[in-house]
């Protein structure tokens, strides 16, 4: 009856009949393969890696997007041009040396690179390891959770919400994001390995933590945090010999020697010239705990972040403002962890401006879900203490300890795990300790959304046991979502055209991505449709001197020197050591021959800006312009989609 119609037994069967039964076969052998088997590692990694592929994957034709232009094309580690394999660790995470880095020292990632360029030089298979890792951390997560759980379902959730995660999307698709990803996978890693034994687990959490720290300065935060999963989750990984205290004080003392290790390695291999100042954004009354934040900063010597108001509006402001804005940013990014509605590549102002006040609803809600949610993991914590002890009082020694251990403490545990990890895992990147280049990034959010996925897994296997009829659907329409926005974000680094498009539309009030747009559009000859774009980020942001540079940069490529030369000006007094800003702007005006017409006042402003880049360029042009052919070579600025100059190694 196999190949025959029911209704005439000797007719082959309609064609839809066989798809159908076919579709049916997979589902089924799909539901079972999830609800037949642990998601162990090599179990979990199959979907996982399918999964990520299938959400995160760019365009094969994509070019190089945003960061990428500086990571890998004009990084001259990456390029070959700052020598040998090894000078990664005498090199800041965008090739340049301690002298002139920008901060981010992050060595790992920069050999991955430097493996990957001998390969090919297109970022499309660079952001294949983003991919790959991805996948691996998934499984972490849900071989972790059934670590603590017991539960299959449980585990597979906690993956799945961390794998589908939308916010995760830069972090996963841009290039650059592969600093997050590895650090994730080091400290993930080290959650693996607290249930080894006692030796074993301090000197692999050791390694584990010193290779995240080379992979991204935030997994500092592993130090406070894998000794607080070691302590609540030392019944349920050694219910025998918990031995709690002291396994947290081992996990501490490994995670603090990596650190240290980490500080003195980088110290040594990359000394860096100017540092973070902590106490310079401190007033002078601060308290013990914010000079104890400055003398650690003071000792850890991290190098100096850029300083633009336009990236990061809380870099002029005062301390209680600067924390208020932070919360402000910080309750955004919980929103959007849940419920993704809007991802962007860019935040900056004014889409995200400075607060005008302290206290209003976005810094208060901020406040709470950083302050309450730890507060509750320790309750649960406690309550698990309890329940922990009432067990051992009624059995004794428990019988299948593990098991039984697992199944009433485990959901206390995770709960406790997540709600602690969250807002600790995100407080190196809230500009509340250091204020960052940037006041809001989404690859931010790639190890807090751990915490976040051992919380939703819990809630939604509670609900799944508990409501049957509907809760399944809510869960796979909450992923289900969560997918589509990552599919749809990831489809955004399609080219760089593409990108800034939907940053455009994504956060409309930024003046970033208004100019980056309106300079894709440039570059592809819509000259006309720049200026308009162009215009309203010179609006946007008035005091912004690239935008007064690149609109005048727009009049000139138009043939309309003589109203780009105003713009220029505004631009070069805005910032009269911008060296690229104005060698850009002269070399335009003295190719469209307006520089002899406006000599004078070139030369007044450099008397009025003496030893600035605007002196020295201006004077130089209006007395060598001939020699040179405008603005001397070395100091034109580097065109799109070029790498290093040849004298960017030293």
């Amino acid at each position: 009856m196999n190949g025959e119609s029911p209704l005439h037994p000797n007719a082959p069967r309609p064609r839809h009949w066989a798809v159908r039964e076919r579709v049916l076969a997979w589902f089924s052998a799909l539901k079972a393969y999830f609800s037949q088997q642990d998601p162990t590692f090599l179990t979990a990694f199959g979907p996982a890696f399918g999964l990520s592929v299938l959400l995160y994957v760019r365009s094969p034709l994509s070019n190089y997007i945003f960061d990428e232009q500086e990571a890998l094309l004009a990084n001259p580690y990456v390029n070959g041009q700052a020598g040998p394999f090894w000078r990664a660790f005498s090199r800041d995470f965008w090739g340049l040396p301690p002298d002139r880095s920008i901060g981010s020292y992050r060595p790992l990632p920069d050999l991955v690179w430097r493996a990957l360029w001998f390969v090919s030089h297109r970022p499309f298979l660079h952001h294949w390891v983003n991919v790959l890792v991805h996948a691996v951390n998934a499984s972490l997560v849900a071989g972790f959770v059934l670590l603590i759980s017991r539960r299959r379902a449980t585990a597979w959730l906690a993956g799945g919400c961390f794998l589908a995660s939308a916010v995760l999307t830069e972090a996963v698709t841009g290039v650059v994001g592969i600093a997050d990803v590895f650090g994730g996978f080091f400290v993930l890693g080290a959650l693996s390995l607290l249930r080894r034994g006692l030796v074993v687990m301090t000197v692999a959490v050791f390694f584990s933590v010193v290779l995240g720290l080379l992979s991204k300065e935030s997994v500092l935060v592993a130090v406070p945090l894998l000794p607080w999963v070691a302590l609540v989750s030392a019944p349920i990984l050694h219910p025998e010999r918990p031995l709690r205290a002291l396994r947290a004080l081992a996990a501490f003392v490994a995670s603090a020697g990596a650190l240290i290790a980490y500080t003195y390695f980088r110290r040594r291999f990359f000394p860096v010239i100017s540092q973070v100042d902590a106490g310079a954004a401190l007033p002078a009354s601060a308290g013990a705990l914010a000079r104890a934040l400055s003398g650690f900063l003071h000792w850890f010597q991290q190098p100096q972040l850029p300083h633009d108001p336009v990236n990061n509006p809380l870099v002029d402001v005062d301390l209680p403002h600067r924390v208020a804005g932070a919360l402000r940013v910080y309750a955004s990014g919980i929103g959007q962890l849940i419920f993704p509605w809007t991802l962007s590549g860019d935040y900056s102002f004014p889409q995200e401006p400075s607060p005008t006040r302290v206290v209003f609803p976005g810094s208060v809600l901020g406040g709470a879900l950083m302050i309450i949610p730890p507060l509750a993991g320790i309750g649960l914590w406690l309550v698990a203490l309890v329940r922990e002890r009432r067990l051992r009082q009624r059995s004794g020694v428990i019988e299948n300890g593990p098991m039984l251990a697992s199944e009433r403490l485990g959901s206390l545990v995770l709960m406790a795990i997540g709600l602690v990890w969250l807002p600790v895992a995100f407080f190196p990147h809230s500009n509340i300790p250091v204020l960052l280049p940037t006041i809001r990034a989404e690859r931010f959010w790639y190890l807090p959304a751990f915490g976040s996925a051992c919380v939703l897994a819990v809630v939604f296997g509670w609900l799944t046991r508990r409501h049957r009829r509907w809760a399944p659907f809510a869960v796979c329409a909450f992923l289900g979502f969560q997918a589509f926005a990552a599919r749809l974000h990831a489809f955004d680094y399609t080219d760089d055209l593409i990108f800034w498009r939907a940053t455009h539309n994504a956060a409309p009030r930024s003046a970033k991505a208004q100019l980056n747009y309106s300079v894709m559009l440039g570059a592809r000859g819509q000259l006309d449709e720049r200026l308009r774009i162009n215009a309203e980020a010179m609006r946007l942001a008035p005091l912004w001197p690239m935008a007064h540079v690149y609109y005048g940069d727009t009049l000139c490529r138009l043939k309309r020197a003589e109203e780009a030369w105003p713009h220029y000006v505004r631009g070069f007094e805005l910032a009269p050591n911008d060296l690229n800003l104005i060698a850009l702007g002269l070399q335009c005006a003295w190719e469209e021959k307006i520089i002899d017409r406006h000599k004078d006042e070139l030369l007044a402003l450099s008397e009025k800006h003496p030893g600035s880049w605007l002196a020295f360029l201006g004077s130089d042009i209006v007395y060598n312009g001939v020699a040179n052919g405008g603005v001397q070579k070395k100091y034109r600025p580097r065109a799109y989609d070029e790498g290093p100059k040849s004298d960017a190694s030293p």
